[in-house]
């Protein structure tokens, strides 16, 4: 099983205290233990392989889709947002929906809204990572919620990537929002469970533009 990097410190400072315990309170263990493993579960960054040929689009967060919207953000356009709620139990590591290049970057600090609240999209601590894609302009907003304290995003402005790249993480989980260009056939409903880099969500139909 692999971990996620940001993840290397808390995994290592849980199974640290975890062999303490043992060592100067054997019964400490009872709860140390589990909390290491509980750690370990946080921070599990399994490979995927995406469930959708070469015009799919995947999910870019595991979890369960709560919200679907027609939209209108200065930077996408027109476009179909799918909100995806992260349980604290979900991977939470998020990975790029379609292959493409950065163009878009912004974070905003904000409230900690409870992450299925309606308002959370636009009130939360939030990143928004925008890319452009052989489809259109694409974006996806981290949202942090109740539980999660911190919003990982290891873009910049032109890099690269692949479809299903690793870019991010919320820790302890939270909301993910994706925005799918006008011309993507969305592939999942409200209710839906989706994982990262797996699940496809919507399809190319348009006429691509590279």
């Amino acid at each position: 099983m692999k971990f996620a990097p940001d993840g290397y410190l808390s995994i290592g400072g849980a199974l640290a205290l975890a062999a303490v315990g043992a060592l100067v309170w054997p019964l400490s263990t009872v709860m140390l233990v589990p909390l290491a493993g509980l750690i370990l579960w946080f921070y599990r960054d399994p490979d995927r392989k995406p469930e959708c040929g070469p015009d799919g689009w995947v999910s870019p967060a595991d979890g369960k889709v709560v919200e679907i919207f027609e939209v209108d953000h200065p930077y996408t356009g027109p476009a179909t947002k799918v909100g995806i709620f992260m349980d604290p139990l979900s991977v939470h590591v998020n990975r790029v929906p379609r292959s493409g290049k950065v163009e878009y970057l912004k974070y905003v600090p904000g409230k900690k809204w409870m992450a299925f609240a309606e308002k959370a999209s636009e009130e939360n601590e939030r990143f928004y990572l925008g890319i452009r894609t052989d489809c259109g302009p694409a974006m996806t907003v981290q949202i942090a919620g109740f539980l999660a304290r911190r919003i990982v995003c290891r873009s910049k402005k032109g890099q690269p990537y692949r479809r299903g790249d690793r870019y991010g993480m919320i820790k302890f989980g939270s909301k993910v929002d994706v925005y799918l260009p006008k011309g993507v056939e969305l592939k999942v409903r409200v209710g839906q469970k989706v994982w990262a880099g797996k699940s496809c969500i919507g399809v190319c139909c348009r006429e691509k533009t590279a």
